[in-house]
């Protein structure tokens, strides 16, 4: 059975920290003016994916995959356990034949 290392979250925390610092600094400076061209679309495609950033970051430190990976984990035992007592019994066949 693969044994699962658990992930420390501090290092998450920090990322999300320093995408929230990026974002509130860079917000004031993005011109969000229908005129503005380039620059602007570039500013909101850059706020857009620091969101996307910051999200899943949250995501993760708020542990909404350790439910999910707890239900994968019992599936997985569950099929261990019946693949070696199907491998049992057909090794026990083989022997008596």
């Amino acid at each position: 059975m693969k044994v699962v290392k658990k992930k420390s979250k501090w290092k998450h925390a920090v990322y999300l920290i320093l995408a929230l610092a990026m974002l509130v600094y860079a917000i004031p400076l993005i011109k969000f003016q229908p005129g503005g061209g380039f620059v602007s679309w570039f500013g909101m495609v850059w706020a857009a994916f620091a969101l996307l950033v910051i999200g899943a970051h949250l995501h993760f430190l708020l542990g909404v995959n350790e439910e999910k990976q707890r239900a994968l984990d019992a599936v997985r035992r569950a099929k261990l356990s019946e693949w070696q007592s199907t491998w049992g019994t057909t090794e026990r066949q083989n022997h008596s034949m």
